[in-house]
């Protein structure tokens, strides 16, 4: 049966006040192509490699993958608080799979999802349980980070299972561009929010409230040309995207982390996501990118992209 994939970047600052009319216009007549893709393709079931930014994830345990057989969202920046609509069935046979092909995950049945995995399921969906998902966390924040040729692998793997199941699966690839926005870092946290990235404390209603505050107030300043936030890299994004319209992914192989740490911020390492979505669906044989949306949108403190694919022989 076949597989689909739709990859888009996601910010918080979708959700806040701040981003001009014209740039959210935009991005959402590019997203109405997506959600008619996605409805034209019409899943049996949704699997989504999506990134954690320290409300599910925390350095007192970070796997490099880990698979989700329930799940709920913590509700961050105004998504979706509460379970997902995760096939129990369905997720430990992939979770089996991908160990059997090699592949080191780990499985929660209990993970907690940010807006990283919710916000592309409520823009494509509109209610992020409308279809069955399958989350799995890529560890695209928290250093050190393992090699780009292993999430190569994970997706490769994941494809070859989802291939064989008789069901249509759309792959939902959550996250980068290039981008820096403040999310703390372990070497340079001060002592109060080092305690929750490790420890994973629970932030209060203010502590959340205070972050978006900030959050909103860092994209103002570095779209206006000010802030120590690392400025975007179109000519960086658009790299990566060619390699994904033409079917070039192993060229991210030799891709080492700290260089992309460099060119393109901290939080670049997103394109995690699209990696492997996309060796899902190149496992299943050539692919044609349809839905080509890039623009580099300060106001979102990211390169900000949408892409869809199908196999070239399934049209």
């Amino acid at each position: 049966m076949p597989l689909a994939v739709c990859c888009v970047s996601h910010s918080p600052l979708l959700e806040l006040p701040g981003p001009s009319r014209e740039l959210l216009n935009e991005i959402d007549g590019a997203l109405d192509q997506a959600r008619e893709f996605v409805r034209d393709f019409d899943p049996d079931l949704v699997v989504l490699f999506a990134p954690d930014h320290y409300n599910g994830f925390f350095y007192k345990l970070m796997p490099p993958f880990c698979l989700g057989t329930a799940a709920a969202g913590v509700g961050d920046y105004g998504t979706h608080s509460g379970p997902l609509n995760v096939p129990e069935e369905h997720a430990l046979a992939l979770a089996e799979a991908l160990l059997e092909a090699g592949i080191d995950i780990a499985t929660s049945a209990e993970m907690v999802v940010d807006h990283g995995t919710v916000q592309p399921l409520q823009q494509l969906f509109g209610e992020v349980t409308y279809r069955p998902v399958i989350p799995i966390f890529l560890n695209s924040v928290a250093a050190p980070l393992g090699p780009l040729r292993r999430v190569r692998a994970l997706g490769a793997a994941a494809g070859q299972h989802l291939a064989t199941l008789g069901k249509r699966v759309l792959i939902l690839g959550s996250g980068g561009l290039s981008h820096d926005p403040p999310v703390p870092q372990r070497a340079t946290a001060p002592p109060p929010v080092l305690e929750r990235i490790v420890h994973g404390r629970p932030m209060t209603t203010e502590q959340r409230q205070a972050r978006q505050t900030a959050v909103m107030a860092a994209a103002a300043e570095f779209a206006a040309g000010d802030g120590p936030l690392k400025p975007l890299n179109p000519g960086w994004d658009r790299e990566f995207l060619e390699l994904v319209d033409t079917g070039r992914l192993a060229a991210v192989d030799s891709w080492s982390n700290s260089e992309i740490t460099r060119t393109a911020g901290n939080s670049a390492h997103e394109i995690r996501t699209w990696v492997a979505a996309f060796a899902a669906l190149a496992a299943q044989g050539a692919y044609r990118t349809t839905v080509r949306y890039y623009r580099p949108s300060p106001e979102l403190i990211a390169g900000f992209a949408i892409r869809t694919a199908r196999t070239t022989y399934l049209g």
